[in-house]
């Protein structure tokens, strides 16, 4: 009986291991999936959408102004300034508009973190409530 009692609660640790939901961007491509399913994150927590993309977003910046938004690349700063402006190849861009205002100062930001969305940006902006998504550009 109690093998029994092991082998089920282990038979139900591995299923309920394994059947944690895919996240719905794998690579940067993926996210006009995000915009295909956009019903499912307007008026939801910014953070609810950011666990649906895996790739690191390896720059962000923030623009204050009516409307604000975020826009988030996967691509680093460096190789956005290494690509000529002619070349329009600046990857994967992912605007998303929030309604509430943005206090977000690139000036104010650490040196070496100014341009990386990082935990603490997570903590202060994850709350704001996503009012649209917008996804240009190719890899």
């Amino acid at each position: 009986m109690k093998n029994t009692v092991k082998i089920v609660a282990i038979l139900l640790f591995v299923i309920n291991s394994n059947c944690k939901a895919q996240q719905m961007v794998q690579v940067p491509m993926d996210a006009y999936k995000l915009k295909e399913n956009e019903q499912q994150f307007i008026n939801k927590p910014l953070k609810n959408l950011l666990k649906e993309i895996k790739p690191e977003i390896k720059f962000v910046s923030g623009t204050v102004d009516y409307p604000p938004f975020f826009s988030f690349r996967f691509i680093s700063r460096e190789e956005i300034m290494k690509k000529s402006i002619n070349d329009n190849t600046f990857g994967i861009g992912l605007y998303v508009y929030v309604k509430e205002p943005l206090d977000w100062n690139f000036d104010k930001r650490p040196k070496d973190t100014a341009s990386k969305w990082t935990k603490e940006d997570l903590e202060k902006y994850g709350n704001l409530t996503v009012e649209r998504i917008k996804v240009i550009g190719k890899e």
